[in-house]
């Protein structure tokens, strides 16, 4: 196995299940000490607990909440000295987390103010307190993940849209403007159906399938490490070939 980011610190959000956990235990196997996130203590502890010793520890935090986000991005660089990485993996369509799929109009606006604030002020508050000691190292790389639901929209999560659609486009750009000039890179990885839920499956693609989640970390991967310096403020769809399937 490589050791791409042997030395390397790295942060992960949304880390005690999915992406996220496939993300942290994949940075350690590679050699990085990784500090994985999330506000599900208990499922974080044991992300933590199944990762080699010594190469991972757990911050619990709500990333609507700035302070926490702080807190955690403080821990990580007393606990490595710094933050190399950045994964932003936390996220989620508030219609599914609440079981609501009520019209547009008869949706909670509660629920809309949920979807903003965890799909795209959560990876932009983590951004702004990890951008800080990057700085000062004059390197970093921030990965965000998106969604095919940014490109193409969906009439029973219009928040988890525009968050998304948001932070794959001028937040993107916008913080890859922000870190250049200090050696920090900002890409989005947007994925399409993946098989992290069963019903991901019954989304067409032109492949005829949805994405194994190892096929989404493995390209995150690949944007984290150094061999993809040129690459910043580029969105990256992985997505079988859905965004290809929208009406021109």
């Amino acid at each position: 196995m490589e050791m791409r980011f042997a030395g390397k610190s790295v942060l992960v959000t949304g880390a005690a299940s999915g992406i996220g956990r496939l993300c942290a235990g994949c940075f350690a196997r590679e050699g990085a000490r990784v500090m994985l996130t999330d506000i599900n203590a208990e499922a974080l502890d044991a992300a933590v607990a199944s990762l080699p010793e010594g190469l991972a520890q757990g911050a619990c935090a709500d990333v609507r909440r700035y302070d926490e986000v702080e807190r955690v991005c403080q821990a990580a660089v007393r606990a490595y000295g710094g933050i190399d990485i950045l994964v932003c993996c936390a996220g989620g369509a508030s219609a599914r987390i609440f079981n609501c799929f009520a019209p547009f109009p008869d949706y909670p606006i509660e629920y809309f103010d949920w979807g903003i604030d965890v799909n795209l002020k959560g990876p932009i508050y983590f951004a702004h307190a990890a951008m800080k000691p990057m700085f000062e190292h004059g390197s970093g790389v921030i990965v965000l993940l998106g969604s095919i639901t940014g490109e193409e929209g969906t009439d029973n999560a219009v928040d988890y849209a525009a968050a998304k659609s948001a932070l794959m486009g001028g937040a993107l750009k916008s913080l890859a403007q922000c870190g250049a000039p200090h050696g920090v890179r900002v890409c989005t990885v947007s994925p399409g159906p993946v098989l992290t839920r069963p019903a991901m499956g019954n989304m067409k693609t032109l492949l005829n399938r949805a994405a194994d989640p190892q096929e989404i970390v493995d390209l995150i991967l690949y944007v984290a490490s150094d061999r993809a310096a040129f690459m910043t403020g580029s969105n990256i769809m992985i997505d079988g070939g859905r965004s290809s399937m929208l009406p021109n």
